[in-house]
């Protein structure tokens, strides 16, 4: 079995070996993406007010605050003014939000309600200069559930004020083998809140997320042959999703969800089928190709990328489903593991351009006449995944030695390791797509 346990060595998992090639001479390399983000808006974060004095009330609300804070400071849409020191910051009243009209045009309050048990936090978002509530609502949860709060409570002021969906409240799932076994864990986006979800005491990898975000398949070895199998986080369960003979890999979902495409070998050459989820009636999808692998849906549900060695190493190939035509859109050394970005616009992969490199990122618009290189002389960097709002990009990287998981934009700026206190070795993140 290959190191990394990554999507992008799925050929090797039938000892087959790919001959060299130079890099095409008609590739075009970009140095930019042309990106114009919007201005930030900018904010006032209040203090999170407790309406008790019990110490336990005193510091949840702090947390509470420092969360949202981090999350908003994350999805870089404002630039957050604030004064913990000035009394008026625990309070809405006409004479505070004309005091901070002066800072910012939006004025971000809550208060905390706490009980031996449960939690209350009202939320609420006012327009400085009119003195308005444009914003109000009560989240309850218990102490366990803190984070979970506030990262909702983040994503609505995002909606809010930004127009934009937040990412606060999504998942990222990956393969660790710290417990001296490739086990499956999840953590919040931010990679706090990390849990470990299965102890197979196997190889378990290459997990992807259903669209609703309330199941996550993966395949592992827990019973000799790399099976999918599926958690159910509403039922609480574990159980087997599919368990043809040899390779069984899961790709990803059509928009409506009642699709799957995933790899298959079924004790031969592996290739891309996709299954009805509710009947797991299969099709063979891409006959042509000798090997295929790694497929993932367009947003559309139009199109899906996948990785072939038809000429020879791998590439990155999309299949219309409308006219049953494949077309190539790498011409790179070796490419593989594709993640099409939530918005259609970009699909990410792992490549080398020549025979001696390391893996790197790169991006390509679905036609690929741009491509971007993301990451450069920084260890292997490999299986690239969106986050749900398209503006950020998981991988794998061993730029400081282990095999770890990273984050950064997708212009390639700001990489940094997603769990600094997380031993071994990390691969195939996945992003919930809420």
């Amino acid at each position: 079995m290959p190191k990394s346990q990554s999507k992008s060595k799925l050929f090797f998992f039938f000892a087959l070996f790919f001959c060299s090639s130079a890099l095409a001479q008609n590739t075009q390399v970009y140095i930019g993406l042309e990106l114009s983000p919007a201005k930030p808006k900018e904010i006032f974060l209040a203090s999170f007010k407790p309406l008790s004095s019990d110490q336990n009330c005193l510091e949840s609300a702090i947390s509470l605050r420092e969360i949202v804070r981090a999350d908003l400071m994350y999805s870089r849409y404002f630039e957050i003014a604030e004064d913990p020191l000035d009394p008026l910051s625990l309070e809405y009243s006409s004479k505070a939000l004309e005091h901070f009209s002066k800072k910012s045009p939006y004025y971000i309050f809550s208060e905390l309600s706490c009980s031996s048990e449960s939690f209350t936090m009202k939320g609420m978002i006012f327009e400085t200069d009119k003195a308005k509530r444009i914003f109000e609502k009560s989240y309850s949860f218990s102490q366990k559930s803190l984070r979970k709060a506030a990262h909702i409570f983040s994503d609505d002021i995002i909606f809010s004020i930004a127009g934009k969906k937040g990412i606060s409240s999504s998942k990222i799932a990956f393969a660790n083998d710290s417990s001296g076994y490739k086990e499956i864990y999840v953590s919040d986006y931010d990679g706090e809140n990390l849990f470990r979800l299965t102890n197979h005491k196997s190889i378990s990898f290459l997990p992807v997320w259903s669209n609703d975000s309330y199941k996550l398949y993966y395949t592992t070895y827990k019973n000799r042959n790399p099976d999918i199998y599926e958690i159910n986080f509403k039922k609480g369960t574990i159980s087997p999703f599919s368990t043809y003979q040899g390779l069984n890999v899961p790709g990803g979902f059509s928009p409506d969800g009642l699709q799957m495409v995933l790899t298959l070998s079924r004790g031969r050459d592996p290739s891309v089928y996709v299954m009805e989820t509710r009947t797991k009636e299969l099709k063979k999808l891409i006959k042509q190709f000798s090997v295929s692998s790694s497929p993932a849906f367009s947003p559309d549900g139009k199109e899906i990328v996948f990785v072939s060695d038809i000429s020879g190493n791998p590439q990155i190939h999309i299949y219309d489903f409308e006219t049953g035509k494949t077309r190539k859109i790498t011409r790179l050394n070796w490419a593989d593991s594709p993640d099409w970005s939530p918005d259609g616009k970009w699909i990410a992969f792992s490549a080398r351009e020549t025979p001696r490199e390391k893996m790197n990122i790169f991006i390509t618009d679905p036609t690929g006449s741009r491509i971007l290189r993301l990451t450069r002389s920084e260890g292997d960097n490999e299986d690239p995944c969106f986050s749900p709002d398209s503006r950020f990009i998981l991988f794998t990287s061993t730029r400081r030695g282990r095999r770890e998981i990273f984050v950064m934009d997708i212009d390639g700026s700001a990489p940094h390791p997603l769990n600094e206190n997380l031993k071994g070795n990390s691969y195939t993140p996945s992003w919930s797509r809420n």
